[in-house]
């Protein structure tokens, strides 16, 4: 068990844990915005070309790269947590709606951007109102539980969103990510304020309260055991992020009907699988440390990889999705932990996260548009193979570049910056 903590945090009441539950059950239909429903829509039903709904769906995800760091940088420093997710839920909702009711190329990309942008707020958000409430010795516990529920209402948003568009039509999608914008909203600004410690939130040491300033940048950068981190996370997205789609690709070739049931089966398996395994991983975490748990989750990447290789049968296809959801579900809990780790006494933890998620996004994008290239010129085991590769070098930088972060000391009390909340 680590020894973090030096005066024990207070536990948190159960208006807290609950309302930290129904945050992130809600908040797993927000944080994506609408998906691949958006460009069923546009091509079905407003019969957009390839290419505009192309820019309209890049378009969230340049919102939310441009503006993860900042988002992050924004959560250190304020301490109207709760009310930046309010106003960012609402930022969603209205995008959603304005997409629905003035469907026009401009309006539809301004609003996937603005909708990107607020998207932004929410995992820095969650982590640091549960850090601040829950404490460093509680906190493994409370991530393996923020990212059940979030799995959990994936799966639920997702068979809510099939059953109202084909009930009701694809704009009723629309009107339900909009619906649990607003209930994350309310669910939100229902946390009991008086139990937040803000100053723990952003990466403070318990018993220092207030007493930590911000640790610069450049000083932040140096940490080799951070900026390896970094590369392991960035190569773990490069790896995974192209597997599913080019899966998707593969089985069309052969499957003129029903590939999206299959697409579907597949995501939702992965969901499931990732709710137990998020609980799971947060008690080895805690107990075995960081590194053993994250190095599981990159070992499933390339037999995940290979495994692609060797089979088109649909079932087939959707058995091999568990081990996505081991590794997907690991990874949730583990690099939130790591972080911790490492920028505890910094006051820079929400502003890390940022900065890994936007160099990890970096590496999603890249994994599709590479991953593509090699497929165009050799083939789709090629392309599997490429990715199962690069998990591998990851497991192997991970492996014999990092340490255990679990029990690390606390970095010095920076000298107070004026104007840091």
């Amino acid at each position: 068990m680590s020894n973090h903590a030096s005066t024990p945090h207070p536990e948190p009441s159960a208006r807290s844990a609950y309302g930290l539950d129904a945050l992130n059950f809600f908040l797993a239909d927000v944080r994506d915005g609408l998906g691949p429903y958006l460009a069923i829509y546009l091509t079905s039903r407003r019969h957009w070309d390839p290419s505009r709904v192309g820019v309209a769906m890049a378009a969230m995800l340049v919102g939310t790269i441009a503006t993860q760091s900042f988002a992050g940088a924004l959560i250190d420093r304020v301490r109207w947590k709760r009310a930046a997710v309010a106003m960012a839920a609402g930022v969603v909702a209205a995008g959603c709606l304005a997409m629905i009711a003035f469907p026009d190329f401009p309006v539809v990309v301004g609003s996937q951007a603005l909708v990107g942008a607020a998207a932004s707020i929410f995992p820095p958000a969650i982590a640091a109102l549960s850090l601040g409430i829950v404490g460093h010795a509680r906190l493994a516990r409370r991530t393996g539980r923020n990212e059940a529920f979030n799995h959990l209402g994936n799966v639920a948003s997702a068979v809510a969103a099939g059953a109202a568009g084909y009930l009701l039509g694809y704009g009723a999608i629309f009107v339900l990510v909009a619906l649990s914008a607003s209930l994350s909203a309310a669910t939100a600004l229902a946390l009991p304020e008086g139990e937040i410690d803000h100053d723990l939130a952003r990466g403070a040491a318990e018993g220092k309260a207030g007493a930590a300033g911000a640790e610069s940048v450049i000083d932040l950068l140096k940490d080799r055991r951070l900026l390896v981190f970094t590369a392991c996370a960035v190569m773990f997205h490069f790896a995974n992020a192209a597997m599913l789609p080019l899966v998707g690709q593969k089985v069309t070739q052969g499957m003129d009907r029903g590939t999206a049931v299959l697409m579907s089966a597949c995501i939702i398996t992965a969901q499931l699988v990732m709710i137990p395994v998020a609980l799971a991983a947060s008690r080895f975490a805690e107990t075995a440390g960081r590194k053993p748990v994250f190095l599981a989750a990159f070992a499933v990447l390339p037999v995940r990889g290979l495994l692609y290789t060797l089979t088109t049968n649909p079932y087939a296809l959707v058995a091999i999705q568990i081990l996505d959801g081991i590794g997907a579900g690991i990874f949730g809990v583990v690099s939130v932990l790591v972080v911790a780790d490492l920028t505890r006494g910094t006051g820079r933890f929400n502003l890390t996260q940022g900065m890994v998620a936007t160099a990890t996004a970096l590496g999603a994008a890249l994994s599709n548009v590479v991953s593509g290239y090699i497929v165009k010129a050799g083939g789709f085991d090629a392309g599997f193979l490429t990715l199962a590769s690069i998990a591998v070098a990851g497991l192997v930088l991970y492996a014999w570049g990092t340490s255990e972060t679990r029990d690390a000391p606390a970095v010095a009390p920076a000298a107070p910056t004026p104007g840091v909340a």
